[in-house]
């Protein structure tokens, strides 16, 4: 069976995707690959679990890239440190073959994947918010 559809289904969905849409895309994929690497890790796959972890790691990297340190102040600030703390955290499990940092990671990413997830919910379906109040 062909990947090729899926693939141009993905392609499709990432280049009609808001930026909002885009950074749920990232929250999905990084906890995809990790409860793909707790499993593998479970099933002693050691290379899978390494893969898996590894593509997730490379997802929060991308997260951390997209920051604007300068425009975001506070707010960049503290998901840099959310996402060094992931990272770190799929590190150590990676590392020590234990799923409980992973699972920690995990429950970061999941809240904050729901806040984005919120926030563009409340774009879509009532607009830009005003600046003025």
């Amino acid at each position: 069976m062909s990947s090729k559809p899926l693939d141009q289904y993905r392609k499709a969905a990432v280049t009609s995707a808001s930026p909002l849409q885009l950074v749920v895309m990232l929250y999905d994929g990084a906890l995809r690959f990790i409860e793909s690497g707790r499993r593998a890790m479970a099933d002693g796959d050691l290379y899978r679990k390494n893969e898996d972890l590894v593509r997730a790691q490379k997802i929060i990297a991308e997260l951390m890239s997209c920051l604007d340190m300068e425009k975001g102040s506070e707010i960049a600030h503290n998901l840099l440190g959310l996402y060094s703390f992931c990272y770190d955290r799929l590190v150590a499990g990676n590392l020590s073959d234990d799923p409980a940092p992973l699972a920690e990671a995990a429950q970061v990413l999941t809240e904050l994947r729901q806040s984005w997830a919120a926030l563009e919910e409340q774009l879509r379906t009532k607009g830009p918010v005003s600046d003025a109040a």
